[in-house]
């Protein structure tokens, strides 16, 4: 079963545009693992513009299913993550500033540095995964990094799934094949939502964890936040 990490970025958002602590993104991510995630997801960043440094430990103290930390490694990100202790650390190469992730690692020329880091993390008991594109190339670079697992950046599926769902999976299935093949396990993430997680998640191989945010975030305004993880639970179910 795909496991479903909701990533609460937005609500602290919104917390932040008012002042305050309203959304209470604690309270949030109680109710979002009792509406049944599988996992809470943070990606903080160093202007603290949602998820700030001070949310961590509180977090880590109520999230009894899977706690998923993003971000670049820093040395503040290290010595943070290190203080925390999450169940996952995820590296994405976001330099600061940027707005949103818009690309993955480049593991052939990186993978000396990102080993070192990971290593760091490995000794710490924390499980280790890299953001990174659907190039098979790409993905046995990122193994020799010693990585537990990768994931998968699925804006470009996004944005080709709704004129041609088949032409869009394709690179994301061969990248998956070569995972597996290689040992390193498969999560995934970025402009998943309702209408291309069932596709996505039946046709990729060895797929074990989905990381979301924006979408579910914005659906949950609609359609109530218990509502809107209960229906993308389902959506990978349904398969």
């Amino acid at each position: 079963m795909v496991k479903l990490s909701v990533n609460i970025n937005k609500i602290a958002t919104m917390r932040n545009a008012r002042g305050g602590n309203i959304p209470d993104v604690v309270r949030a991510a109680r109710l979002i693992q009792s509406f049944g995630a599988d996992g809470i997801t943070v990606h903080p960043r160093p202007d603290e513009r949602h998820i700030r440094y001070s949310d961590l430990m509180p977090l880590r103290q109520i999230v009894h299913t899977e706690f998923n930390i993003e971000g670049y490694p820093s040395e503040d990100f290290i010595a943070r993550v290190l203080e925390i202790k999450p169940d996952q650390v995820t590296l994405v190469p976001d330099p600061p500033g940027v707005l949103t992730s818009n690309a993955g690692w480049n593991c052939l020329e990186r993978g000396a540095e990102l080993k070192v880091i990971l290593g760091i993390f490995k000794n710490a008991g924390i499980r280790t995964s890299v953001f990174i594109d659907p190039d098979p190339q790409q993905i046995r670079a990122a193994f020799n990094t010693g990585t537990d697992r990768i994931e998968l950046y699925t804006e470009s599926y996004a944005v080709a799934f709704e004129t041609n769902p088949e032409s869009a999976i394709a690179p994301f299935v061969l990248a998956a094949e070569e995972a597996v093949k290689v040992g390193l396990g498969i999560n995934a993430g970025h402009d998943l939502n309702l209408q291309n997680l069932n596709f996505f998640a039946k046709n990729v191989p060895g797929l074990l964890e989905v990381s979301i945010g924006h979408a579910l975030i914005s659906d949950a305004l609609y359609l109530g936040m218990e509502n809107t993880v209960q229906m993308y639970k389902r959506e990978l179910q349904s398969w």
